[in-house]
C-alpha cells in the first residue's frame, strides 16, 4: 500500500462529520482522521487474508507506518508482524523478505497438521453445543 488513505477533507459531508464529532465529543479532526485511514488500512490488509489457509503478502510502502504514533493504532492481529526487524527496509531487503516468506509458503501442507487448526462443520456444531447454555429453552452462546 503507498500511502495513508486519508479522505478528501474538502468534502462537505466529511466537514459536517469532523464538526459534529469535534462539538459533540471533543474529537479533533487530525485524531479522526488518522483513525479512519489507519482503519482503512487494516481493511485494506485484512483483505489479502480471508481464511487460515491463505497466506499474503502486504507491504506498507509509506514511512508514516514507522511512527509509533500510527503503528500503535493497528489492530492486534496486524502488530504481531510489525515487528522492529520488518520497519524501515530497503527496497532489497524488502525483496530478499518476501522471496523467504513465498519459498516457505509455497511448501507443500501436511493434512494432519492443518486438521489440527481447522474445524470441521460437526466439530463447530460440537463446540456450539458445548459452549451453549439454555434460558428459558432458547439456547444462548456461553460467553464469558
Amino acid at each position: 500500500m503507498f500511502g495513508v488513505p486519508f479522505q478528501y477533507t474538502l468534502s462537505h459531508i466529511l466537514r459536517a462529520r469532523l464538526e459534529y464529532l469535534r462539538t459533540t465529543f471533543q474529537i479533533k479532526e487530525a485524531d479522526f482522521l488518522n483513525f479512519d485511514a489507519l482503519r482503512q488500512a487494516a481493511q485494506c490488509v485484512g483483505r489479502v487474508i480471508r481464511s487460515k489457509t491463505d497466506y499474503g503478502l502486504m507491504v506498507l510502502a509509506d514511512s508514516r507506518y514507522n511512527r509509533h504514533d500510527k503503528r500503535s493504532k493497528m489492530p492486534p492481529w496486524i502488530l504481531q508482524f510489525l515487528t522492529e526487524s520488518h520497519l524501515n527496509l530497503s527496497t532489497d531487503m524488502a525483496i530478499s523478505l518476501t522471496k523467504i516468506f513465498l519459498k516457505e509458503m509455497a511448501q507443500p501442507v501436511n493434512d494432519a497438521e492443518l486438521r489440527t487448526i481447522l474445524y470441521d462443520a460437526k466439530e463447530i456444531m460440537d463446540l456450539d453445543s458445548k459452549n451453549a447454555i439454555s434460558v428459558n429453552g432458547i439456547a444462548k452462546p456461553n460467553i464469558q
